[in-house]
C-alpha cells in the first residue's frame, strides 16, 4: 500500500473512533431517558393497581347485602390507599436514583456536553 493510502485510512480510523463515542454518549443518554420513563409506567401501573382495589372495596360495601363482602369491601379499600402511598413513596426514591446517576455523568464529547447540560436545564424549569 502507499503511505497516502495509509495516511488516509489512520485518518478515517481516528474520525471513526471519534463518531463511536458520540453515539455511546448518545445511547447512555437515551438509556437514562428509556429509566425515567419506565419508572414513571411503572408508578402508573401502581396506581391503576391501588384504584382498582379500592374501586373494588367500596363496590363490595356499597352493592352487597352480605356482611362479609362489606367486610372484604372495607379491608380492600385502606390496602389501595396503603398502595398508593408506597408507589408514590417508591417513584420518588427510584427517581431519585436517577437523578443522581444522570448527575454523576461525566461526559466526554463536547457536543454531548452540551446537550446534557440543556437536557438538565429544561429538567429544571420543569421542577421550577
Amino acid at each position: 500500500m502507499l503511505s497516502e493510502d495509509k495516511e488516509q485510512i489512520k485518518k478515517l480510523k481516528k474520525k471513526l473512533k471519534v463518531q463511536e463515542k458520540k453515539n455511546a454518549e448518545v445511547r447512555d443518554h437515551m438509556a437514562t431517558q428509556r429509566t425515567i420513563f419506565a419508572n414513571e409506567r411503572t408508578l402508573m401501573a401502581y396506581l391503576r393497581t391501588a384504584m382498582t382495589v379500592s374501586v373494588g372495596g367500596f363496590v363490595a360495601i356499597k352493592f352487597s347485602d352480605d356482611l362479609y363482602l362489606e367486610v372484604i369491601g372495607m379491608i380492600l379499600i385502606p390496602i389501595g390507599i396503603i398502595l398508593a402511598i408506597y408507589s408514590f413513596m417508591r417513584y420518588r426514591h427510584k427517581q431519585k436514583i436517577i437523578e443522581g446517576h444522570h448527575q454523576d455523568y461525566c461526559p466526554t464529547s463536547h457536543e454531548h456536553e452540551r446537550t446534557h447540560a440543556e437536557s438538565s436545564k429544561y429538567e429544571n424549569d420543569g421542577k421550577n
